[in-house]
């Protein structure tokens, strides 16, 4: 195995006219999505792209990101996929740090990312739902057969939030992300090529575009794509296209279980659902299944583990409420602060993970990558108990993540916008309890004596500036925030006030 794009080339090669891409009717058989993908490539290559170039792509769940995300690939450039919520800050970062030449990015989002380009240079390339708009890249001869590339050279560049400022790429080879799809694929959803494969989990993130796109096209299987989740959209998408494998994020299943159209819901094709991303509520899961007569199997897994590293796998035991057990060619453990084992039925340690599935490392960043794997051992941050069988349970976060809805957020970043706003002297960010998303963002603030701000003002200052998901839904004022013996504000001393 050496370039991953191989994986396309091989599926469109046996199965030219099999279906790759549904979507509202604009479906792409495997033979379009390769030749498609080809242009792409030799357009980029007529552009400069030159092999191990980046390449970033701001997109929605529409047809245009696979083909981009593959002709990238083919060219022999580094995927950087990107968030399209992430505003000009944000991008501007992102762009800088990974070095991206190109950026292919949805109209929607054009304004913004040109903002965050001003600084690096990168060249926006708008997009419509099949791929680039006409006229936006050099013509160039199709590049059909992929650039040769190493096992080990970088294929996809995926930027984690830090909880100690700037986010870190994560660096992904051709080899992890090839194999983890395999698994994904073959040994935890056994996907064949006639499976439909629910595509609502977004393409940027690691979940869709590992298990959900690259395991897809392993199979030969069609992804059915939702531009962006709606419960509404999702249950005619399973119903239209006969979807036989769905995968998503807790909230997606609570959200399509509690909506009134999933009454009429014929799910009598769904054979395989996979869930990721935070603890699944049993009670969801025991209501789904028993509503939609399948099975929910769960697991665990990291954008710096490609991303799967455990599973409750379909044939062993299935512990609900437990991430399973870890995959083929993934190791895990739990070790204690010193770095020593914690055995299985000894208590909360925190999950460690080698195997084949871990990054190369986080691109430029030699400091944090001997930080997360000082051992040839990543430290996730996470903490679990195991049981003497190998299933592992997670108990809380080592770090002070919030985990709204799938998507991570981390304390310390949103502080440091909402410490930007003249009026605001201290700023604590924390979980709070949400029925569907399972965590919200909430703040705490202390106002400088004498301010006029509201905190709806503090709340629109800082929906301006970070992602949508990001910004506090919930915001409370405070005289000052409880601070421990040197003065460092003590967040797990920060409630939510009743009410607020």
């Amino acid at each position: 195995m050496t370039n991953l794009a191989t994986n396309l080339v091989e599926t469109a090669g046996s199965r030219p006219d099999s279906p790759a891409i549904k979507f509202h009717g604009q479906d792409l058989s495997y033979g379009q999505l390769h030749a498609m993908a080809a242009s792409v490539a030799g357009q980029l290559r007529a552009s400069g792209v030159e092999p191990g170039d980046r390449v970033a792509i701001i997109l929605p769940n529409v047809p245009a990101f696979p083909v981009v995300f593959f002709g990238s690939l083919l060219a022999g450039a580094i995927v950087v996929p990107m968030n399209p919520l992430l505003k000009a800050g944000e991008i501007d970062f992102f762009f800088t740090n990974s070095g991206a030449t190109v950026a292919f990015v949805w109209p929607d989002f054009v304004a913004e990312a040109t903002a965050g380009a001003e600084r690096s240079g990168t060249r926006i390339i708008p997009c419509g739902v099949l791929g680039p708009e006409a006229g936006t890249l050099e013509d160039g001869d199709p590049i059909s057969t992929p650039v040769e590339r190493d096992d080990e050279d970088t294929a996809i560049v995926l930027y984690t939030s830090g909880t100690t400022g700037r986010p870190k790429g994560a660096e992904l080879t051709h080899r992890n992300v090839h194999l983890n799809a395999h698994r994904s694929a073959v040994e935890i959803q056994q996907t064949t090529a006639a499976d439909v494969v629910m595509g609502c989990l977004p393409l940027f993130h690691v979940f869709g575009l590992v298990v959900g796109l690259n395991a897809a096209v392993i199979s030969g299987a069609a992804l059915a794509l939702i531009p962006r989740f709606d419960p509404a959209e999702a249950i005619k998408v399973i119903g239209n296209e006969k979807v036989t494998i769905m995968m998503g994020v807790p909230t997606m299943y609570a959200a399509i279980l509690n909506h009134p159209d999933s009454d009429s819901l014929d799910a009598s094709s769904l054979r395989a659902c996979c869930s990721g991303g935070s603890a699944m509520p049993l009670e969801v899961m025991k209501a789904f299944e028993a509503k939609f007569d399948c099975i929910i199997l769960e697991g665990y897994g990291l954008s710096e583990t490609s991303p799967v590293a455990s599973f409750n796998m379909p044939d062993r035991e299935r512990k609900p409420g437990t991430i399973g057990v870890a995959i083929p060619g993934c190791e895990m453990k739990l070790v204690d602060l010193d770095g020593n084992d914690v055995p299985p039925g000894e208590g909360v340690g925190e999950i460690a993970i080698r195997g084949d599935n871990v990054m190369k490392g986080y691109w430029n960043n030699p400091e944090a990558t001997a930080e997360a794997i000082p051992d040839g051992w990543f430290r996730t941050g996470d903490l679990a108990t195991v049981d003497d069988e190998g299933y592992f349970t997670i108990v809380d976060r080592k770090k002070d993540m919030i985990l709204r809805g799938g998507m991570n957020v981390y304390p310390r970043e949103v502080e440091e916008v909402l410490y930007t706003h003249p009026d605001v002297l201290e700023a604590a960010v924390v979980a709070v309890p949400d029925d569907l998303l399972g965590e919200d963002v909430g703040a705490a603030v202390a106002l400088r004596p004498g301010s006029t701000a509201t905190l709806e003002d503090v709340q629109a200052y800082v929906k301006e500036r970070i992602a949508a998901y990001k910004y506090p839904r919930h915001l409370w004022q405070v005289d000052e925030l409880p601070k421990g013996p040197t003065g460092k504000i003590l967040r797990r001393e920060v409630h939510q006030p009743t009410g607020s």
